[in-house]
């Protein structure tokens, strides 16, 4: 297994692992214009990489590379991210950090926050800096929604705009066919979009608290529940083709992840399985897709 923290001779390798929603239910919107969302996330084995390295120069310098789409500038959230931490510290750590992409921009599956948690915990470690959790939390709240799931983990009941997390101590093991479409959702967009359905919203939510009252990730992921497909979907009505067309080879039933584009099947640990699946999905749908599995960290 693949560690979070490896030192190399150029400096502090951190990894920043994807997630996918096992479960994300979203209610109508509070007065600060986001919505309450319920959603049970899970760190996958797919990782962007961010190694850092004394710069130079003031501050953060940062180089990308991996996806010509990804912006490097001041808006990148491992810039925001280093600011918050700058800012509780009261001075800038002069460091380089080389970000390595290989999560997909605007899948849903949190690469962006994860590079964020990935730049708090990595800088508090390459610095020394000796923050405490609840510190790290409070800077991750600050940067963005999903960003304290990825200090911790490795799955979470999350609840609010998705900052505040329940960890979930018995650790539900899977494996998962991930399908990456071309498509870059807009999560803004998704949610302009979303109407909420209170009925189904409280009947999954009673499902749901059900299985969280006894740990069991395994019931509460075969709901297979997104209630943002009906929003994504209608932005991009070929996902919901591709999920019908998955489907239709009766592997199994298919689930957006976030606010998509990704979507996701769990399938069986049993040697052969996922291949196979993996396998018919390519041959058939023709749509990239890689076999992962849950992170342990």
């Amino acid at each position: 297994m693949q560690k979070q923290f490896e030192p190399k001779p150029s400096g502090l390798l951190v990894r920043a692992p994807a997630k996918i929603n096992l479960v994300l239910l979203v209610a109508g919107k509070r007065d600060d214009g986001y919505h309450e969302l319920e959603t049970v996330m899970a760190k996958i084995d797919l990782f962007d990489t961010l190694l850092f390295d004394r710069s130079a120069g003031a501050g953060v310098e940062l180089v990308c590379r991996g996806n010509p789409d990804l912006s490097c500038g001041p808006d990148n959230l491992i810039h925001k991210a280093a600011r918050a931490v700058f800012a509780h510290i009261g001075r800038e750590i002069p460091v380089r950090i080389a970000l390595n992409k290989k999560i997909p921009l605007g899948a849903g599956l949190g690469g962006g926050s994860s590079d964020a948690a990935a730049t708090i915990l990595g800088l508090n470690e390459f610095a020394q800096l000796a923050l405490p959790r609840e510190t790290l939390l409070q800077i991750g709240a600050a940067v963005g929604s999903d960003v304290n799931f990825f200090l911790g983990g490795p799955q979470s009941f999350c609840t609010g705009r998705g900052e505040t997390i329940s960890e979930i101590p018995k650790i539900f093991a899977f494996r998962a066919i991930l399908m990456l479409p071309k498509q870059n959702v807009s999560t803004k967009m998704v949610y302009e979009r979303y109407v909420h359905d209170a009925a189904q919203y409280a009947r999954q939510h009673d499902r749901l608290a059900a299985f969280l009252r006894r740990s069991d990730l395994e019931s509460a992921a075969q709901m297979a529940v997104n209630m943002l497909e009906p929003s994504c979907f209608a932005l991009h009505p070929e996902l919901e083709k591709l999920k019908a067309s998955v489907e239709s080879l009766g592997l199994g039933r298919v689930t957006l992840s976030g606010s998509g584009s990704a979507l996701y099947l769990l399938v069986s640990a049993l040697p052969g399985q996922a291949q196979r699946a993996q396998s018919m999905i390519n041959e058939r749908i023709g749509c990239e897709c890689i076999t992962v599995n849950n992170n342990r960290w």
